[in-house]
């Protein structure tokens, strides 16, 4: 499977958040690591997008575009930090 890195992942977002969050630092669920989110793995070969730590491959975020809807899940995520 291949993947981008996670700044491909800002249009789906800002539909949803008013700040770029893929510059907002992220912990991830899985081992902890904190990092940017545009450092992660997004892979798009799915139904929608997926997100992967770049340390354990966890699933940080998904988010799925069903035309009127908009799904977006991220419970691989513990805590997001957003400079203002």
């Amino acid at each position: 499977m291949t993947h981008l890195d996670c700044n491909a992942l800002a249009g789906a977002l800002a539909e949803v958040f008013a700040v770029d969050l893929t510059d907002a630092r992220a912990r991830c669920t899985g081992c902890g690591a904190v990092g940017p989110l545009a450092e992660a793995m997004l892979y798009t070969d799915a139904p929608g997008l997926v997100a992967r730590c770049a340390s354990c491959d966890h699933v940080l975020a998904t988010v799925v575009d069903s035309g009127d809807r908009l799904w977006l899940s991220l419970t691989g995520l513990s805590a997001i930090e957003v400079r203002r």
